[in-house]
């Protein structure tokens, strides 16, 4: 499924237990967040600790393990499921001899991949300056030889030599032309507001089928992939239901710990969802980690304002389990939740009769954020 990684992306995955729930499922996801990326993952390193090593995060043991490991394997890159402060990196950097790239610059790597539009493009840019701008410190000195690669992808690679003042230039820079965005969406959504057209968001966990789920019902050719991430760039299409036409769009994904500067960049474009009349929060049926995926989005919909919004459950891929198409209702009739498959087709009439008689307000959805 993917190529064979250049040199620079032969990873040892880094994986320490602090006693949270989940940890099979977060180290999975790190699995595929790195083969997201482009890194081949030659071995994973697991150890269970009461806290984090304040100076190498994983303690001067685990550290010398990985080194052995590394040497032994050949790899180039360390990726650590975790947010490492700019300390912990450089530390590691040093006693490891090679890159050490945590879970924010990896997510941030993976954004910097997908971004194809010109605004998309902007806004990891200003996140992953943002990131940066912790880390300019003496600690980049011995990689300056080394180009691209997970962690010096995009900006990363560029701005490496360069001073915090014309870093703070270019994010307000970034910051001014987002904002120019920001108006611009504005001016359109009261457009769409004047002509009276309910505006649907598809919201939900990375990887749960949403761009699928919106070509199904949109016709629309977007980039859909069984990885995550696979779209960044929100997509809107007006689409005809049983009360007349609605303006349907499809979101970045979320995920466990996603980034703040991430979730900061991405204020304007997510503002979409939270002005939006109701939500359709797809969710991957399949997944064993489906209710912790579920509070994961909700959180970051609180977060940017739209715990608010009406929202109706889609539990999407059943084509992967023993679950039937239908849409369930409440106790009160409010509808709570439609099972389909985006990628089979089976389910979405009945899903879309639903969004119709939501939006005709026959029903309810049962969930408002």
């Amino acid at each position: 499924m993917f190529d064979r990684p250049a040199s620079g992306n032969r990873a040892i995955v880094v994986q320490l237990d602090f006693g949270e729930p989940g940890e099979a499922e977060r180290l999975s996801e790190v699995v595929l967040l790195a083969r997201s990326a482009g890194a081949e993952v030659l071995e994973v390193v697991q150890a269970r600790r009461r806290a984090p090593d304040p100076k190498l995060f994983a303690g001067s043991g685990k550290v010398a393990e990985i080194a052995a490991l590394k040497a032994q394997l050949g790899a180039d890159l360390i990726l650590f499921n975790h947010a490492l402060s700019p300390g912990q990196q450089r530390n590691l950097e040093r006693q490891l001899e090679c890159r050490v790239v945590d879970r924010n610059s990896l997510i941030l790597d993976i954004f910097a991949l997908r971004a194809k539009s010109h605004e998309g493009k902007l806004q990891v840019e200003l996140a992953q300056l943002q990131h940066l701008s912790t880390r300019l410190v003496r600690g980049w000195t011995h990689l300056e030889r080394q180009k691209g690669g997970i962690g010096l992808r995009g900006p990363g690679e560029k701005q490496l030599e360069t001073d915090r003042r014309l870093l703070g230039v270019r994010v307000k820079q970034l910051k001014d032309r987002l904002a120019q965005f920001e108006k611009q969406r504005k001016t359109r959504r009261r457009a769409r507001e004047r002509r009276d057209v309910p505006t649907v968001s598809l919201v939900g966990y990375t990887n749960a089928g949403k761009s699928t789920l919106f070509n199904a019902l949109t016709k629309a050719g977007a980039y859909a992939a069984d990885q995550l991430f696979a779209t960044l760039d929100t997509t809107s299409r007006r689409v005809f239901l049983g009360p007349g036409h609605v303006v349907l769009s499809d979101t970045v994904g979320f995920i466990r710990d996603l980034p703040h500067s991430l979730v900061a960049a991405f204020h304007a474009t997510l503002e979409e969802t939270a002005s939006a009349d109701l939500l359709l929060h797809v969710v991957d049926t399949a997944s064993d980690d489906r209710e912790t995926q579920i509070e994961v989005v909700n959180a970051v919909l609180a977060e940017i304002g739209a715990a608010d919004v009406p929202q109706m459950i889609v539990m999407n891929k059943i084509d992967l389990t023993p679950a039937e198409p239908r849409v369930e209702v409440d106790a009160c009739g409010n509808i709570a939740r439609a099972f389909v498959s985006a990628h089979t087709g089976a389910g979405l009439d009945g899903l879309r009769e639903a969004l119709a008689d939501i939006l005709l307000g026959e029903v309810s959805p049962a969930t408002a954020g």
